[in-house]
C-alpha cells in the first residue's frame, strides 16, 4: 500500500525539506540556548558586582570603625595618664600632711 505521488497530502515532506526544517529548530534552539546562556552570565556578572560593592561599603564602615576607635583609645589613655598624674600628685600632698 505505497501512496503514489498523485496521492500525496499537502503535509506530506521530501526528506531535503525535513532536514532543513530540523536544522531550522536546531538553530532556534542553539540561538536559545545562547541567549539564556549569556542572560545567565550577565546576571551572575550583576550579582557578583552587587556582592562587591556591598563588600567594598562594609570595609569603608570598618576603617571608619577601627580610626574612632583608635581615637577613642588615645584620648581614653591620655585621660587615664592625666588621672594617674592626679592621683600621684594626691598620694604626696597626702604623705606630706601625714609627716
Amino acid at each position: 500500500m505505497y501512496l503514489s505521488a498523485t496521492n500525496m497530502s499537502a503535509s506530506d515532506m521530501s526528506w531535503p525539506e525535513a532536514m532543513a526544517f530540523l536544522g531550522l529548530v536546531a538553530l532556534i534552539i542553539f540561538i536559545l540556548g545562547g541567549a539564556a546562556a549569556t542572560w545567565l552570565e550577565v546576571r551572575k556578572t550583576k550579582v557578583t558586582a552587587s556582592q562587591g560593592d556591598t563588600l567594598r561599603q562594609l570595609v569603608s564602615r570598618y576603617e571608619q570603625l577601627a580610626e574612632k576607635t583608635l581615637d577613642a583609645q588615645q584620648r581614653m589613655a591620655a585621660d587615664l595618664s592625666e588621672l594617674h598624674l592626679r592621683a600621684n600628685s594626691i598620694e604626696q600632698i597626702l604623705r606630706t600632711v601625714d609627716q
